[in-house]
């Protein structure tokens, strides 16, 4: 298959931006001050007590000091104040841990080690996303590129991705199934000699029962990959009798799952006792000093959780670092903004103009494009029940839903940045400027450069078209710009210690 010359991307490109990642995540695991990330001292700790005792641990109460958290976090983690107290992720699976223990024994318990262990997870996550897109639509394949080029310098996924935890990891495992259950949905418009169905099915099992035994946020990956396999039988590939397909398919899916799963679960439901599979009810019992949702409604009320939910989640999604407390400019955020909105304009004229070309996807990537859908909203759906139990508008929790965030960003930012788009997203953006401003909605600082954008757009419509390139990649180089202010800029001034 052709492409137009904008779209036929350099092989280059994939290894350039996995090496600017490398660059970039090192720089953010030298430079952020030790145990300056999210939840950083209890992983390391799960990590050393692996080490040092050769058995898993067991979560109990006490493991969550809240007071002292607070104190240590204020205080900057200073040295004289040990982190050994620091215990509350020792409810989670245990395979990253169990990776990370040759690392610790290595290099002495050093935590610089185990966070360039993160970052080279972070750079096979790329790789993964990349082959995802492509595999879900070859025909385009400049956004695979683009989408992995949002996830390598978002500068809050840079940050989780140079610190010593078991989000990248399981976000790889998430990616990977994703990847293979696409690869599966595929096989429909191959020759039936030519088709890996039992293969796929057992390495997506695998894949699973894997991220069964790293974090409770791979769980989403069950109901996607059985309703792809409902999917393949009951709407793509009727040839075989639907209802026996399905069911052969699902088994040959789930023995290898839970055949990983069902050891973990088992042992957690002998020590904490309650059919708690999952050490979750144990947790909940354990962080009694976090925030809960109830409490923060019955002082505050619904409208305040609203606000502080959506704002405090954008931010944290784009970059709020340290503990959430190293904010960025406001300015930037602003920007961010923009960029977000675009990025939405852009996905829903897309998928509008699709939606007039009727067939313009075979039905085998509409099967994709539905499935990437129901995969964000779970994840979606997961990070507001979560915020239904306790405070925690953190958007990384939003992270293991990047494949398709990442690809309707691509698509959006895609669609608003053609060249027949100019004069349109100029004068939408400077009509969506003045009623703000009527309103009082909008200051001065985001008024300034929503004129500047759609300036910008108009004279876009002049550029020559072999520039479209560049112009189409302005966004991720912005992002790669902000990736290195956000942390010179804002997390080493804010979090190092005196």
């Amino acid at each position: 298959m052709s492409h137009s010359p904008q779209e036929r991307p350099g092989r280059w490109l994939l290894p350039l931006i996995v090496l600017l990642y490398l660059v970039w995540g090192s720089l953010y695991a030298v430079y952020t001050p030790a145990w300056q990330a999210p939840d950083e001292p209890a992983h390391y700790n799960y990590v050393r007590y692996v080490a040092e005792q050769h058995r898993f641990p067991l979560l109990k109460p006490g493991d969550y000091p809240a007071t002292y958290l607070e104190e240590i976090k204020a205080a900057r983690f200073p040295p004289e104040m040990s982190i050994a107290p620091i215990r509350y992720e020792f409810h989670q699976p245990p395979l990253y841990y169990v990776l990370a223990v040759p690392v610790y024994a290595l290099f002495g318990g050093a935590l610089l080690p185990l966070r360039f262990l993160s970052v080279a997870l972070g750079a096979l996550l790329l790789l993964v996303i990349d082959w995802a897109v492509e595999a879900a639509i070859p025909q385009r394949p400049y956004l695979a590129l683009a989408a992995t080029a949002f996830v390598a310098f978002l500068p809050m996924h840079l940050a989780m991705t140079a610190a010593a935890n078991n989000d990248t990891l399981a976000e790889l495992l998430l990616a990977t199934i994703l990847l293979l259950a696409i690869r599966y949905l595929r096989q429909t418009a191959l020759p039936r000699a030519e088709r890996l169905d039992n293969r796929l099915l057992i390495l997506l099992g695998i894949t699973t029962g894997l991220g069964f035994v790293t974090k409770s946020t791979v769980y989403v990956a069950l109901p996607l990959v059985l309703l792809a396999i409902a999917a393949r039988h009951l709407w793509l590939d009727r040839r075989v009798p639907p209802a026996t397909a399905t069911i052969r398919d699902a088994a040959l899916y789930l023995l290898p799952a839970f055949g990983l799963g069902l050891p973990w679960w088992l042992r957690n439901v002998a020590l904490y006792g309650d059919g708690d599979f999952w050490g979750l009810g144990r947790h909940a019992q354990v962080v009694a000093g976090q925030l809960r949702t109830a409490e923060f409604v019955a002082q505050h009320g619904a409208g305040q959780l609203l606000r502080d939910f959506l704002l405090t989640s954008f931010r944290s999604f784009w970059g709020q670092f340290g503990w959430m407390g190293v904010l960025l400019d406001q300015r930037l955020y602003q920007a961010l903004a923009i960029l977000s909105a675009l990025a939405l304009i852009g996905f829903l004229l897309w998928a509008v103009r699709t939606g007039r070309r009727r067939g313009a996807y075979p039905r085998w990537q509409r099967a994709v494009g539905g499935l990437l859908l129901v995969s964000g909203l779970f994840t979606l759906a997961s990070y507001g029940w979560y915020n239904t139990q306790f405070v925690q508008h953190q958007g990384r929790y939003l992270f293991p839903a990047l494949v398709p965030l990442s690809l309707a960003v691509a698509l959006g930012w895609r669609e608003v940045l053609r060249r027949e788009r100019a004069w349109l997203m100029a004068g939408l953006l400077l009509v969506g400027a003045v009623l703000l401003k009527l309103t009082g909605l909008l200051p001065n600082w985001p008024l300034l450069m929503l004129v500047a954008v759609a300036v910008a757009f108009a004279l876009r419509r002049f550029v020559p078209s072999r520039w479209t390139p560049w112009v189409q990649a302005t966004p991720y180089l912005l992002l790669v710009l902000a990736g290195v202010a956000s942390l010179f800029l804002f997390v080493v001034p804010q979090l190092t210690l005196p």
